[in-house]
């Protein structure tokens, strides 16, 4: 082996002893920077807690370091626990991210809603409702009341009667022939012409269905007396 090539090997390991020395003496300054730092903290942590055993002891509150201990104890062994709760607030919190935009259209479309309600006069409608029912207060007593009371059943009844199908068609009817006459301009009939007029056929039903109407009615009289 020549001389060239020893110098060159030589010059390659001092470069390398080189840069082994660097990293020594930059890990021993690291080394030094951490020992400086722990030994300000543990100086600041010792300042701390000797303040807040001052402001404590100030304050009249007494620390019982056994209960601090057990408390620290217990955090240890929950730390599982405690894992699963931060993993539950974080789900709740994605959770809530998540809904919010639905709570957000829940709220605009029931906005949508009320202004639909209140242009089609919902609102204005219950509100006269509410002078319908203080009329009705003030105008009946609480005899009348108590009247109704004891007869809804019966007035129900009459009134589930009238919304019969049949019982419609005929108050309609009536209705109907009765808007159809003039009652300005009725016909006037003498005693005559009215007796001719009774011995028609459509007079003849008429009065049929007249009395045996009366008839039934005062049959119905009767029985609810007895």
């Amino acid at each position: 082996m020549d001389n060239n090539n020893i110098q060159e090997q030589i010059n390659d390991i001092n470069r390398k002893l080189d840069i082994v020395l660097d990293e020594i003496v930059a890990q021993r300054e690291t080394r030094k920077s951490f020992e400086d730092l722990t030994a300000d903290l543990t100086i600041i942590g010792q300042d701390m807690f000797a303040s807040t055993v001052a402001e404590l002891d100030n304050a009249g509150v007494e620390v019982d370091g056994e209960a601090v201990k057990m408390l620290i104890l217990k955090l240890i062994r929950n730390v599982d626990t405690l894992t699963e709760l931060f993993e539950m607030l974080e789900s709740g919190k994605d959770l809530l991210a998540d809904l919010t935009p639905i709570i957000q259209q829940v709220g605009l479309d029931g906005m949508h809603l009320m202004h639909n309600v209140e242009q089609k006069g919902y609102f204005d409608f219950f509100r006269e409702s509410g002078k319908i029912l203080d009329n009705i207060v003030t105008h009946f007593s609480g005899e009348d009341m108590k009247l109704l009371a004891d007869n809804i059943v019966v007035i129900m009844e009459t009134v589930k009667s009238l919304t019969q199908p049949d019982m419609l068609k005929a108050i309609n009817s009536a209705l109907v022939v009765y808007k159809s006459i003039d009652v300005e301009n009725v016909q006037e009939y003498s005693l005559f012409k009215a007796m001719l007029a009774m011995n028609s056929k459509e007079m003849k039903k008429g009065i049929g269905f007249m009395i045996t109407f009366l008839k039934n009615i005062s049959k119905a009289t009767t029985n609810n007396q007895n």
